[in-house]
């Protein structure tokens, strides 16, 4: 039997040499030339004017949402489908998450539904690129303009992506990246934060770094957080964005694989190749089981796992996160879409490192399950 991780990174490239480096210079804080150097790349793959690098993309979200320093209340519009961390960091800042549905095909934001959420307490709008698709961006950047509101967004899963042609990354008043070892780029843990406005990056340096002055190092005006990045890390990513259109490249060729190898299996709802903004960059390939299958995805993972075919659930919706539940949120709201890909949808191997193979093996053992399902 074969066994196939749900993600397994490339470290094929100058990742050892790199590392050397810093041992080598003895240069293995966060104070090393690999650290300005990655953000400097990064911003511009993404075409912005700086890059703040932090230690996760969560913290990435935190410091991005309190450099804003949105009025105690002030509501942020955000998916329902999405990761915790998104809802986390709205409420660490002293503000409130409100929820939009997402589309039943893309698995991101609804941005038909986003006007008919802004109250006069709405500040800004979160939007989160999904599983390899971007949100689209246009009507986000048009709402956010019409009603003077900022954008935050979340392009965790989108690396190297783009929405209108324009990367995305570019298009929030800040952007945050995550830099997990399923992302396209990777350096272990990691993430960053992008913006093209000097006061907002200064306040995300400083927030990032126990808020210290350089004027008295050890004098704080303001309580700050411990959000660096190491220079081992970013000499990881640096190592990471030499090879980032080849592995753009593996990652469609990966989901174009899967598209053919599933076409022909009734009972399942493949992701969207492309829309009118964007050609899918399948940062994960995740499958949606139809209305008419009797299982539901945590008991279809459940039979793949002894096959040696490793898997991962969808997100669950934050109206249904008993932790925000527990702080009077969202109480008795509905988001049909979110529910219903949280239970029917999860997704299978795809990290850059599969083989052909291992996509083969992976469709069969998939197509075993759904058989007697």
């Amino acid at each position: 039997m074969m066994k196939v991780a749900v993600n397994e990174p490339d470290l094929c490239g100058n990742e050892k040499k790199y590392l050397d480096e810093c041992v080598d210079t003895g240069w293995i804080s966060s104070e090393g030339p690999f650290v300005e150097r990655f953000e400097r790349e990064m911003a511009l793959v993404c075409g912005r004017k700086h890059g703040i690098a932090v230690s996760n993309g969560s913290a990435a979200l935190d410091a991005a949402l309190l450099s804003l320093s949105l009025p105690e209340g002030s509501e942020v519009i955000m998916p329902a489908f999405t990761i915790i961390s998104c809802a986390s960091a709205i409420l660490r800042a002293g503000c409130v998450p409100v929820l939009v549905d997402c589309g039943n095909r893309t698995w991101n934001m609804d941005t038909d539904q986003i006007e008919s959420k802004i109250t006069s307490k709405t500040r800004a709008i979160m939007a989160v690129h999904i599983y390899g698709l971007p949100t689209d961006m246009r009507p986000v950047a048009q709402i956010a303009q019409r009603y003077g509101l900022k954008v935050i967004e979340d392009a965790a899963e989108a690396i190297g992506q783009t929405c209108y042609e324009r990367s995305c990354g570019s298009w929030g008043d800040i952007s945050c990246f995550s830099f997990y070892p399923n992302k396209h780029v990777t350096t272990g843990e990691g993430g960053m934060i992008l913006c093209d406005d000097d006061e907002l990056a200064d306040r995300c340096r400083s927030m990032r770094n126990l808020c210290f002055i350089p004027e008295r190092r050890f004098v704080h005006y303001e309580l700050g957080y411990n959000f660096r990045m190491s220079n081992l890390q970013a000499a990881l990513g640096v190592a990471q964005l030499e090879k980032l259109d080849e592995t753009v490249k593996k990652k469609r060729h990966i989901g174009a694989k899967y598209q053919r190898l599933f076409s022909g299996l009734a009972g399942l709802e493949l992701p969207l190749h492309k829309t009118e903004y964007a050609e899918n960059i399948y940062w994960v390939f995740g499958l949606v089981l139809g209305d008419e299958i009797s299982i539901d995805a945590r008991e279809f993972t459940k039979r793949l796992g002894p096959l040696g075919v490793g898997t991962r659930p969808f997100f669950w919706p934050m109206h249904e996160q008993p932790v925000l539940l527990d702080r009077g949120l969202f109480g008795g709201e509905r988001y049909p879409a979110a529910e219903r890909i949280a239970r029917r949808g999860f997704y299978i191997p795809s990290g850059v490192a599969l083989t052909d193979e291992q996509m083969e093996y992976v469709a069969c053992q998939v197509a075993s399950v759904l058989e007697v399902s």
